[in-house]
């Protein structure tokens, strides 16, 4: 596994990593398959994280190595949330809805006392890594993200948007190249995906006219 964080080229002056190639590549596909409504984007994702996890450990970046075990974890129960709400829409595919307000102010809450507690974790123990608030917003970001597309949240893709803004300087920042210039390709594929799934959950509320096919 040696070759996996070996470097594969260099690109504008940064060193590109074979692992932290290969692993964004596929996360960008696992994100491709959750704009078609794929249920294949939660293995796909889990693989990436597998990939991401081995070339964050091996940089002694805990905060992000441990922040894969999550997306794993994340991506297991999306798996099994999509099994269970598949066949919701009209089309076949998985129903997608914008969040209560409700909803919103508990992911908001969460997403503001979990980023709070993660960094005070990682200023408690400077070991797990080197920016501890940028890391711990990302972190926990990221888990609100996946958490959102599995209940089918339109939401997720701006969640994705907030991530974007940090994760790109601080890929950079620490290395990874590689995983910046994808984070890019992440925002225009997130305002793709927020665009489409935005239509399909005004097609999904619209009600059916009464003699009108379903």
């Amino acid at each position: 596994m040696n070759w996996l964080n070996s470097e594969a080229f260099t690109l504008f002056g940064q060193h590109i990593k074979w692992s932290d190639m290969i692993g964004n590549v596929i996360g960008l596909i696992g994100l491709a398959f959750g704009w078609r409504r794929s249920i294949w984007s939660w293995p796909v994702q889990f693989l990436s994280g597998v990939i991401l996890f081995a070339a964050f450990a091996t940089a002694h970046l805990s905060g992000s190595a441990g922040k894969q075990v999550v997306v794993m974890i994340v991506a297991v129960y999306g798996w099994w949330q999509w099994n269970r709400g598949k066949g919701q829409a009209q089309d076949g595919g998985i129903a997608v809805r914008f969040a209560t307000w409700r909803e919103r102010a508990v992911m908001a809450g969460a997403a503001a006392v979990g980023t709070v507690a993660v960094a005070l974790l990682f200023k408690a123990y400077p070991t797990l890594s080197w920016d501890p608030w940028p890391d711990a917003y990302i972190f926990v970001g990221t888990i609100v993200a996946m958490y959102a597309q599995a209940r089918g949240m339109v939401e997720f893709w701006f969640a994705w948007l907030l991530v974007d803004l940090v994760g790109v300087p601080l890929n950079f920042a620490n290395g990874f190249a590689f995983s910046g210039f994808v984070y890019v390709l992440y925002g225009a594929l997130v305002l793709w995906g927020l665009r489409d799934w935005w239509q399909r959950s005004r097609e999904a509320g619209q009600p059916v006219l009464e003699g009108a096919p379903a």
